[in-house]
């Protein structure tokens, strides 16, 4: 474009406004041409808005897209138009103004004429084949046409149409003034388009005087010369209303293309991080879309390279394809869902389906797309199962809380009457209550140890002493025997080991592994082992072996769960109290089996995150 419609950014803002702009940000130096026509100032809002913005959404149509990723503003493209359609005005004049030199060839002012005629259409082609006279080849801010851009344009058609005026001739140029009147109206500001239809007004009258001779014009003329100019004011207010309607419709379409491409990514984003598969399903068993958990539940495609595949025609995918068909015909789904049994070669996967349509069925229209979500049973069983233990736990901690005062009242009754006992049946009946009452009590710090409260800060903590110091004082608590013939080997390194953890939390998690290890171990010498070591540089590494027999895989997967218990008196909470005390620390707790022939076969390990001690030098080995 010859004359581009990049223009000058505005710095005042005036009543008179032009009603196009462009959305884009203005270039330095642009408002070296202006002069001072400040007082015109866009009607669009000024916003960050790219054409790459909305390139990638998928919710735009061609058209939109298209326009979109141009760039251009609305007065960039009627700018265009106009100056084609001078090109083919220009182009017009001169072919007619050649045919009637073949006709007439006598008229004195016909030569000037031509050569006028000849001047302007060479200056519009110009203008319009040479998109990079006047500057970039792109538009910047368009608040109104620049000075030279105006002149090169509104300025020329005056001058032109003016002189074709005066020189008169055959032909009446009267109606030419209207293409310099509907362009100021549409692309400058409301004052300057009064200024032209002005200038064309006076044009009009002053050719009709000259051409009128000596004796002056009739009162006629004049009149059908004023009722012109009168037209050349209402098409030009005419222009600016309509482009001004325009310019709002514009900012409004511009602003939702945005506003869709921003709601657009934000779905986008929902779906790709949902843990939960959705699929978006047409009539004919087509998948339209699918995010990444969808795809991993029921398989990618083999054709996975197109956003849409089919259902039909895989043999893996046939009961999913049913479900979508029978959605279809009936018009709904239940609420909760339906199971769906896809094959797999690893084995079938059970999956809850639940159907959602676009439209209410009150609506009473066929639908053509409804949508899947799609989550494994197993994790849905999972999710439920996780709920009732949350609950569970809530409620067993404050059964604990308010059993812990008569308990303690018990204990302390018992405590009394055991002085006051005389016989051996009494003194029999006050220890059975003891026993049973110190049971209650370890029952009721386990439920309080994992009850919801504030989380503790992780202090550096010299894992080799305390792991020695509580591996002393458990062999002394369950009476072991001291040396070779005892139970219990303990490897620790000679240098000291900083963890992040609690040293009386640390207590608790060895204890509990400890006892298991020798209630299912084989109480000979050497059956518990326990170890301390560095795994890497960022954690330390706490195992607990044990010689007993293999877990089984029914009963693996269970081990830490809350009140999960092989035995008929345990509350099933040692192990769930581990994960849940490590849990806190950044720390990890797992268990492995070493297989048959090793010795030490059951394994439960933690993990804990080291730091730095205070006092780093090396501390001796502390053994049981």
């Amino acid at each position: 474009m010859a004359g581009n419609a990049g223009v000058s950014k505005p710095r005042t803002a005036a009543p008179a406004a032009s009603w196009f702009g462009a959305l884009e940000p203005d270039h330095a130096g642009d408002s070296g041409d202006d002069g001072g026509n400040d007082a015109a100032h866009s009607r669009y809002d000024r916003g960050e808005w790219r054409a790459s913005d909305v390139a990638d959404s998928r919710f735009l149509s061609r058209q939109a897209r298209r326009i979109a990723e141009s760039g251009q503003s609305g007065l960039y493209r009627l700018y265009r138009a106009f100056v084609a359609a001078r090109a083919a005005l220009g182009i017009t004049l001169l072919a007619t103004e050649i045919a009637f030199a073949w006709l007439i060839t006598s008229h004195p002012q016909h030569g000037a004429a031509l050569v006028l005629c000849a001047v302007y259409a060479l200056a519009t082609l110009a203008l319009w084949l040479l998109p990079n006279l006047l500057g970039p080849s792109r538009p910047t801010v368009a608040a109104r046409l620049r000075r030279r851009q105006w002149a090169a344009t509104i300025g020329v058609d005056l001058l032109a149409f003016g002189g074709l005026q005066l020189l008169g001739g055959l032909l009446n140029y009267t109606a030419l003034l209207v293409l310099p009147a509907l362009m100021a109206g549409v692309l400058t500001p409301r004052l300057q388009a009064l200024g032209v239809a002005a200038a064309s007004t006076l044009i009009v009258l002053l050719a009709t005087q000259w051409n009128a001779g000596v004796a002056g014009a009739t009162p006629l003329l004049l009149a059908q010369a004023g009722l012109a100019g009168a037209g050349l004011f209402v098409i030009t207010l005419l222009a600016g209303e309509l482009s001004g309607r325009l310019a709002r419709e514009e900012r409004t379409a511009r602003g939702s293309l945005a506003m869709a491409r921003r709601q657009a990514q934000l779905n986008r984003l929902v779906l790709e991080e949902l843990q939960e598969g959705v699929l978006v399903v047409d009539r004919r068993g087509r998948v339209r879309a699918a995010n990444p958990a969808a795809r991993g539940l029921i398989g990618e495609p083999q054709d996975s390279s197109g956003e849409s595949f089919a259902l039909a025609g895989v043999a893996a995918w046939e009961p999913l394809a049913r479900a979508v068909d029978r959605a279809f015909a009936e018009g709904g789904w239940p609420e909760e869902g339906r199971d769906v049994l896809l094959p797999r070669d690893q084995g079938p996967r059970q999956l809850r389906v639940r159907v959602r349509f676009t439209q209410r069925r009150e609506a009473r229209v066929a639908e053509d797309y409804c949508v899947l979500f799609v989550e494994d049973v197993r994790t849905v069983q999972a999710r439920v199962r996780q709920e009732k233990l949350a609950a569970m736990g809530r409620v067993s901690a404050g059964i604990a809380h308010e059993i812990r005062n008569p308990l303690a009242a018990i204990m302390q009754a018992n405590a009394l009457m055991a002085e006051d006992a005389s016989s051996a049946e009494q003194q029999q009946l006050t220890r059975m209550v003891g026993e049973n009452a110190e049971r209650l009590k370890r029952i009721v710090d386990d439920m309080m140890e994992v009850a919801p409260g504030l989380v503790p800060t992780p202090a550096p903590l010299d894992a080799t002493a305390q792991v020695a110091a509580v591996c002393s004082e458990w062999a002394r608590t369950v009476q072991l025997p001291p040396g070779a013939a005892s139970p219990l080997t303990v490897e620790l390194p000679a240098q000291a080991v900083g963890v992040l953890f609690d040293g009386e939390h640390l207590r608790r998690v060895l204890v509990n592994l400890l006892d298991n290890a020798l209630r299912h171990g084989s109480r000979s010498a050497g059956a518990v082992r326990v170890w301390l070591g560095v795994a890497d540089d960022l954690h330390a590494r706490l195992g607990v072996a044990s010689d007993g027999p293999p877990i089984a895989p029914e009963v693996e997967r269970y081990l830490f769960e809350p009140f999960f218990s092989t035995r008929s008196r345990g509350t099933g909470l040692g192990l769930y109290i581990c994960r849940e005390l490590c849990e806190r620390y950044g720390a990890s707790i797992e268990y492995g089996s070493r297989g048959v022939p090793e010795r030490h076969r059951n394994e439960f390990s933690v993990a804990m995150r080291r730091a730095l001690l205070p006092d780093s030098e090396s501390r001796p080995h502390l053994g049981p």
